[in-house]
């Protein structure tokens, strides 16, 4: 295969690092493309070059070459349970817990299966479970070792989240001091492998909605588990096919005839020679896009009984005579509060997509930076493909957010930490919780995808080689999208939640303060839509991309843009559904669908917003001048990014002047520039070694290569030997 890019816009790697002073004096062009080149206007090129020269005007104060300290940059990107992360990815390193490519279905789920035992031996599965029972009670500690499992194997990262962050903590959560006595031990321990029993195959997200019944026989003081039919099986559970001999099962409680909504009971499904148990059916999902290591399959129940003790009743129990109590009266609050407890999923999905993204990156970059390809600039050597405008463009962005994820994760993670801590557990705090975790594993999922596809192409056909990882990794980082939840639906709740907010502000505001909010909010509209702000812009740019740039490269300007987007979004929803209230519920339904787009767009914007202010704060806690003028560069990025993005809204919103918006686009294409000597630097503090990449790309087999071949022909051309081209001997 060939892999096809444009012209360099830089140099290759045997010329200095000085891409700002290079930039202008690499635009002749190729001998490919100078009789296109020929016909451009001059009175174009021209303009071109000046922009370029106003924006290098407006960013000599950001110093010419600051050094990166790589080791202390990894340090910070280890976050708060560094020296967690550190043990887990010496775990990850060792071949015994790594992927082997090319088993069958069935060596794979057995391998997968022998490594959870290893994580039992390594004492790794014990951290967030009570001291008492032989844990730690580290909540963030247990999250930040789990994600780094995705390095050896999504499979086994996967495997042991549905063990131990599912099974388990649904028992840790969800029951009282009886059930972690009785069950939680042999959980731990994988004595009893679990299936997390509450997908349905015709529910997924919608949890509140599932089929299953659990309907309470005062006289046997036992409950009685059904799925009524097809579309109530469960369906899609990790360990249900093979391995599991236990289930918390999810279903509607039902007792004295009333429905009091889902609750977890503790279920045993087979016996000790793998049968399943009386009245428990399952079939195997049998080979999956990806994520093939775990035996995922359905089980189905059909009048079986359990003992009542057995309802995991931490936030409901029913007493023998079948009355139902609870410390939470309202039910939609007591559903939430209990789903709330299992958020850890969505937290760790978070992690391990971010550093899937990291590896890809590490992998695609390292090769951009070996592999050449034309000789664009150079009449012997080839140009390296990361010297390409285009390839930068393709990745370096890629790497901004993923910066920005790992930045946000630690955040979480330590907002996570105290809630399950109590050192914060408010009901607030949970909302917080739960709003973040679907807001950033939304983004963060889809980021994976986009990044891992991205960087297989940047690699071309070496990309599409299973040994280098990139097309394993995103076979089994696809479900990630819909796991814990879809990412749209996620969305929607997150957009419900500032909707909620943005009513609050004016619950119980007396007459005159919802007239001066009108007068202001029609003032500023008027100000964006007639104009008058692209006006005020181009007069204070007065015609200078210089000056456009130096009001969007400010942390304040671009938090402006960001946040205002969220809020003007927000606003025009709430005020379209703010007579919603007094419709039918088919009415409202349909009003709330109409705008169920760009709701779901108002959420990732509140997103895309956390995501730049925490990576913001990162760059304020960087540890050294030099490395904290580069992260600034690239928070730029991705907050300029996010503005490129979204240049329509800005521009048809009156937020930006065609000024300003052409600097956006103008301006990023500098940064790129400024941060292509500092790619490696940039994935190397990711703190992967080879034993976690284990792509052969990325090992330096490419460059020798290289070496290889340009030796050859230096030689050649030393001795005198090298042939001629045709065209030149013409």
């Amino acid at each position: 295969m060939v892999d096809t890019h444009a012209r360099p816009a830089l140099q290759n790697d045997s010329m200095p690092h000085d891409y700002a002073t290079l930039h202008d004096a690499t635009e002749s062009p190729s001998d490919l493309g100078a009789e296109v080149a020929s016909n451009v206007p001059v009175t174009k090129s021209a303009k071109r070059k000046n922009t370029a020269d106003e924006i290098a005007a407006a960013s000599v104060d950001e110093g010419e070459h600051p050094v990166v300290d790589v080791e202390a940059l990894g340090r910070q990107l280890l976050g708060t349970w560094a020296d967690v992360r550190l043990g887990a990815r010496e775990l990850a390193a060792d071949p015994d817990m790594q992927r082997i490519d090319g088993l069958s279905m069935n060596e794979h789920r057995a391998r997968v299966f022998g490594q959870l035992k290893l994580l039992v031996e390594n004492g790794q599965v014990l951290r967030a479970f009570p001291r008492r029972l032989g844990g730690l009670d580290d909540h963030g500690g247990n999250i930040a070792a789990f994600e780094e499992l995705v390095t050896a194997d999504p499979s086994l990262q996967i495997k042991s989240g549905v063990q131990w962050g599912l099974f388990a903590a649904a028992i840790l959560h969800l029951g009282t001091e009886y059930h972690h006595d009785t069950f939680l031990p042999g959980a731990m321990s994988l004595e009893v492998p679990g299936a997390f029993a509450m997908t349905e195959t015709g529910h997924g997200s919608d949890v509140a909605s599932i089929g299953t019944t659990a309907t309470y026989d005062e006289k046997k003081k036992q409950f009685v588990i059904n799925t009524p039919f097809r579309g109530a099986w469960k369906d899609y559970l990790g360990n249900a096919a093979v391995h599991g001999t236990a289930a918390v099962v999810f279903a509607q409680l039902i007792t004295k005839g009333v429905n009091h909504g889902v609750h977890a009971f503790y279920v045993p499904i087979r016996g000790a020679k793998g049968q399943f148990l009386r009245g428990i059916g399952g079939e195997d999902d049998g080979l999956k896009g990806g994520l093939n290591g775990i035996d995922n399959g359905r089980l189905h129940f059909s009048n079986v009984r359990v003992p009542r003790a057995n309802l995991l009743d931490r936030y409901g129990s029913v007493a023998e005579d079948g009355t139902y109590s609870s410390p939470i009266a309202s039910p939609g609050r007591r559903f939430f509060t209990m789903l709330g407890t299992l958020v850890q999923g969505r937290v760790s999905l978070d992690g391990a997509a971010t550093a899937a993204s990291a590896l890809a990156l590490k992998i695609a970059i390292t090769y951009g930076t070996q592999r050449r390809q034309f000789t664009a600039g150079s009449d012997t050597d080839e140009e390296v493909l990361l010297d390409y405008q285009r390839h930068q463009r393709r990745l370096l962005p890629r790497l901004a957010t993923t910066y920005a994820q790992t930045f946000a994760h630690d955040e979480f993670l330590v907002k996570f930490d105290a809630v399950f801590s109590g050192k914060a557990d408010t009901d607030d705090d949970r909302e917080d919780l739960e709003t973040f975790a679907a807001a950033l594993k939304s983004l963060s999922t889809w980021h994976a995808l986009d990044t891992l596809q991205e960087a297989r192409e940047a690699c071309g056909g070496a990309g599409f080689l299973a040994e280098n990882r990139l097309v394993g990794l995103r076979q089994d980082l696809d479900v990630y999208v819909t796991f814990e939840g879809d990412n749209n639906v996620l969305l929607q709740l997150v957009a419900k939640r500032l909707l909620g907010d943005y009513a609050k502000k004016f619950r119980g505001a007396d007459a005159s303060t919802l007239a001066r909010f009108a007068v202001a909010h029609l003032a500023e509209k008027a100000y964006h839509g007639s104009g008058l702000r692209r006006l005020a812009q181009n007069v204070a740019d007065l015609g200078s991309t210089a000056r456009s740039v130096t009001e969007l490269r400010t942390p304040e300007a671009q938090h402006e843009l960001l946040a205002d987007r969220v809020e003007t979004m927000i606003a025009g929803i709430a005020g379209r559904l703010r007579d919603a209230k007094s419709l039918s519920k088919a009415d409202a339904a349909a009003l709330f669908n109409q705008n169920q787009n760009e709701l779901i767009e108002a959420a990732r914007a509140h997103a895309e917003l956390l995501q730049w202010e925490a990576f913001t704060r990162g760059v304020e806690a960087a540890p050294d001048a030099g490395t904290r003028q580069v992260l600034t560069w690239l928070r730029d990025l991705f907050g300029l990014g996010l503005i490129e993005k979204h240049l329509a809204w800005y521009l048809i919103s009156g937020r930006l002047s065609p000024q300003r918006a052409q600097a956006v686009t103008a301006y990023i294409d500098r940064l790129i520039a400024r941060l292509r000597p500092y790619a490696l630097d940039l994935v190397d503090a990711f703190g992967y070694d080879e034993r976690h990449i284990r792509a052969s790309i990325a090992s330096g087999a490419e460059k020798e290569r290289q070496d290889e071949a340009r030796a050859h022909y230096a030689a050649q051309r030393e001795a005198g030997t090298l042939p001629t081209p045709e065209k030149k001997a013409r």
